[in-house]
């Protein structure tokens, strides 16, 4: 069997994207709450206001994990919700929330993996600079510090950052995401340092204040590549190019190794310090060391890529490539070379932090959901990674995207891409016949995935 008795069969959300509650039991907003009433800048003016109202309807959440026998549920925390200013004072209401849910999974027999931040950065302290203040990694270390004072004793496994890619990169550079900026190179180049100094200042105070031994990892993404062929010549070719810094300077945000090298490596990639070393903040070589904390795994959120040729480069897909509702298109191969390649540059256990499919779901007259392609996605990305697996790449779990349909960010409610279909006018849950598929490839630990789909 490929997958360890130990893998972590898991799925994941997101705070904003599932709780609601935005306005209850002492939370502020955050930068999401302000750029969702920024007028086109979601589908509808859509908000993450009420979303699934996971807040009220928790326990019977836990319940549908069970049900689909999750062995592992990665959500993040809401830390305007915990702290409502970003700092000082604790929301009790907030923290006895998390409180409740750790306790509840454990009770079920599903091991929390806790994300301490994705995308929503309390409106407070953007208000003070946010991710360009100096201040930012002390912020972030006190927030971390004050989780794992509180939660420790049970939750064992933290991430940091998910997706730093996308809150600097399509937040402040592009502006497609909550604030909605486009700022220079030299502001956002500063804010990526100084995000990951947040990382390392975090691990250091969640390892003063754990409970217990805990592990902690960080869950980027970006843009990632595979050989047009086996030869030696392409995978080196694809190897390089999913490494490179940019090609375009617009889109270095988009890059693995800007991100993951300090953090893993202790330095920067010589190809973004050749473009980019002008517009890093004084004295940037000092805070390698404090960045790059030990860490016990490396997760990496992963839906495409593209083929590289070591003659032709990137290759252009052909004429009605597979795609899914949103326009990604389908590439089962990234679940092999991608953990294969950061394995092999990172020596840490990889956990696949997110991977699924938006599809055009609908409940049928029968009651059900029959999601045909999303099995048929699932199934061919997750035989590659059980290939990564047998080939000696440590893969500790796999998280699908998502538990649930959700706000789907500048999306709204228009992308599905959960196990669970909601009906978000009377907050109904259908389990959808891939929820029940992935349940059974739990149950067999991946034996499933050998089965002729008919």
């Amino acid at each position: 069997m490929a997958f360890q008795k130990d893998f972590v069969w898991g799925a994941a959300t997101a705070a904003y994207q599932i709780e609601g509650a935005a306005a209850e039991d002492g939370r502020k907003p955050s930068v999401w709450d302000m750029y969702c009433r920024r007028p086109g800048a979601t589908y509808l003016g859509q908000t993450g206001e009420v979303a699934c109202d996971h807040y009220h309807r928790m326990a019977s959440d836990v319940a549908l994990m069970r049900e689909l026998g999750l062995t592992g549920y990665r959500f993040s925390l809401s830390w305007s919700r915990i702290l409502p200013d970003g700092v000082g004072a604790i929301n009790p209401k907030g923290m006895d929330f998390y409180d409740r849910l750790v306790d509840c999974l454990l009770e079920n027999g599903i091991t929390p993996f806790i994300t301490l931040y994705h995308w929503d950065l309390p409106l407070e302290l953007y208000f003070q600079g946010g991710w360009m203040n100096a201040d930012a990694p002390r912020w972030f270390a006190k927030y971390a510090a004050v989780v794992t004072e509180r939660l420790s004793d049970r939750v064992r496994h933290f991430i940091t950052f998910n997706e730093p890619q996308c809150f600097i990169g399509a937040g402040f550079l592009h502006g497609t995401q909550a604030p909605g900026l486009t700022l220079s190179l030299v502001e956002t180049i500063r804010m990526s340092h100084l995000v990951m100094l947040a990382h390392g200042r975090a691990v250091a105070a969640m390892r003063a204040h754990a409970k217990q031994p805990i592990q902690i990892g960080y869950a980027p993404t970006g843009g990632n590549f595979y050989p047009a062929t086996n030869t030696p010549e392409d995978i080196e070719a694809a190897r390089a190019r999913t490494f490179r810094v940019v090609d375009d300077p617009l889109w270095w945000a988009d890059s693995i190794s800007w991100w993951s090298d300090p953090v893993m490596l202790a330095r920067y990639p010589d190809d973004g310090l050749a473009h980019f070393e002008s517009y890093m903040p004084v004295g940037w070589e000092k805070d390698l060391d404090d960045i790059c904390q030990p860490l016990d795994f490396y997760g990496e959120n992963i839906y495409n890529a593209r083929a590289v040729s070591a003659k032709e480069g990137p290759l252009e897909r052909e004429a009605g490539h597979p795609t899914t509702a949103m326009g990604w298109p389908i590439t089962p191969e990234c679940l092999y070379w991608f953990p294969r390649f950061l394995y092999e540059r990172y020596q840490k256990p990889i956990y696949i932090t997110e991977n699924g499919m938006a599809n055009n779901d609908i409940i049928t007259p029968d009651g059900k959901v029959h999601d045909g392609n999303r099995i048929d996605f699932m199934r061919r990305y997750l035989l590659e990674l059980e290939r990564a697996r047998m080939d000696g790449v440590d893969i500790a779990g796999y998280f699908a995207w998502s538990l649930m349909d959700n706000f789907e960010w500048a999306h709204g409610y228009s992308a599905r891409l959960g196990l669970t279909y909601i009906d978000y006018a009377t907050q109904q849950r259908t389990i959808k016949d891939s929820g029940y598929w992935y349940r059974d490839v739990i149950a067999s630990n991946g034996a499933k995935l050998h089965e002729t789909v008919s």
